[in-house]
């Protein structure tokens, strides 16, 4: 999700070092979680597996969601920290990262939209406007789980070129970032003005502490503290405080060089991106990916809303983001990636099809009065999220090797080591 850099014994690892090599640990593990979760939810253990999620804590935060279960703990308060990490990550690349000029924006932005747009589109087509409540789910196919997805590219090794992967997590930088946006504008129902704007005031506060130049930490977390609760009683949902608190951590840029120590920002990605890699991100696929198989069959797959988001991930993906890829780079609005043939680009582009925590994530939000259309969407998203990958695989696997692709990945592996930058992809 972001760059990393080489650092000296006496500084941290820099986050996009340590995140990406975590999040291809994390993203297996993902993967074990989701079949686990899966086998749990067609065994006897079903009723226990449903028991624990939905296990009431007996704590009231909000009177709109009453009393916690576990499973609203996993998606209100863990999955913001997950959103915090990507809220840093963010920032880090537009200013210090490989989104730091237009430069570099380039490639990833276009078809990082497109991808977003289409599925969107496809699976309107596909479900129509008879149910404006189905409807609601557009958003659902529109992201990409980069934990899963670099998991897959770090299980293929060298079959994937360098130049590709850091392709992979750009666009999905600008993925993400649509994603908050989405949920922000179009999955939240009502508005509690007392408690925005507290959350405002909050924001306030960190923004004085930024611009005092503020370096120690804590105030910073304790005020992360305040505003994810304030966001959680205001209607928004409560892992945007995780994005909009995330902007506004001092962040010491180096170009060039080790990561600043002493950076609020970077003491803070390192404190938390092991958690959310290893743990947050498994922990939510755990508590989302038990689908009962039993009286499934291929027609409820074919249902509208279950057959909308999985063509929309398989096939709508690929086509935005290979679309927007050639188009960025025919028109010459951007170069096109070194060592890599087109058919392996077009194998990424339909990687992106991998939207599992994401869209998972999102459905909770589109459907939250109806959980028999969250069990629909999970057929759809597992559905399309495994067609990508394995699709992906296959041609990455065997699809013909570009003939400079060894030479590229090391050329590139000693910029990155000349820019201090190193990425454990």
């Amino acid at each position: 999700m972001s760059s990393t850099r080489s650092t000296s014994t006496s500084i941290p690892i820099s986050a996009l070092q340590r995140f990406l090599a975590s999040e291809a640990c994390g993203g297996v593990l993902l993967m074990i979680a989701a079949l686990v979760a899966m086998g749990v939810a067609n065994s006897p253990l079903a009723n226990t597996y449903q028991h624990v999620l939905h296990f009431s804590t007996g704590i009231t935060l909000s009177e709109k969601l009453g009393p916690m279960t576990v499973h609203m703990w996993v998606s209100e308060c863990l999955m913001t920290v997950f959103f915090l990490l990507v809220g840093l990550e963010i920032k880090r690349e537009m200013v210090d990262g490989r989104l730091s000029s237009w430069e570099q924006r380039r490639l990833p932005a276009l078809p990082a939209l497109m991808g977003v747009a289409i599925p969107a589109a496809i699976y309107l087509l596909v479900v129509g406007d008879a149910n404006p409540l189905v409807s609601n789910g557009w958003a659902v196919p529109a992201a990409t789980d980069i934990a899963f997805a670099i998991g897959v590219l770090a299980l293929l090794g060298k079959h994937a070129p360098l130049s590709l992967k850091l392709l992979l997590v750009s666009i999905a930088i600008i993925d993400d970032i649509a994603a908050v946006v989405i949920i922000a504008l179009f999955y939240t129902s009502s508005i509690n003005v007392a408690a925005l704007a507290a959350a405002i005031a909050i924001l306030t506060l960190m923004l004085i502490l930024n611009r005092l130049q503020v370096m120690k930490l804590w105030p910073y977390m304790l005020c992360l503290a305040l505003l994810w609760y304030a966001m959680l009683l205001s209607g928004i949902h409560a892992t945007i405080a995780g994005v909009a608190g995330a902007f506004l951590i001092p962040f010491v840029a180096t170009p060039g060089q080790p990561d600043a120590g002493h950076s609020p920002l970077h003491r803070l990605e390192h404190m938390i991106a092991p958690w959310a890699g290893l743990l947050i991100v498994p922990a939510f696929g755990f508590a989302n990916a038990g689908i009962s198989f039993e009286g499934v069959s291929l027609s409820s797959f074919l249902e509208p809303l279950p057959f909308g988001i999985a063509v929309g991930l398989l096939l709508g993906k690929q086509v935005g983001v290979f679309s927007g890829i050639v188009l960025a780079v025919k028109s010459g609005f951007a170069s096109r990636p070194r060592g890599a043939t087109w058919l392996q680009i077009y194998a990424i582009s339909i990687l992106c099809g991998i939207g599992f925590t994401m869209s998972l994530f999102i459905s909770g939000l589109a459907f939250p009065a109806n959980p028999q259309l969250v069990e629909e969407a999970k057929l759809g998203i597992m559905a399309g999220s495994l067609l990508s990958a394995l699709l992906a695989c296959l041609i990455l696997r065997f699809g013909p090797k570009a003939e400079d692709q060894a030479q590229e990945a090391k050329a590139q592996k000693a910029e990155i080591r000349q820019d201090g930058d190193v990425r454990r992809i």
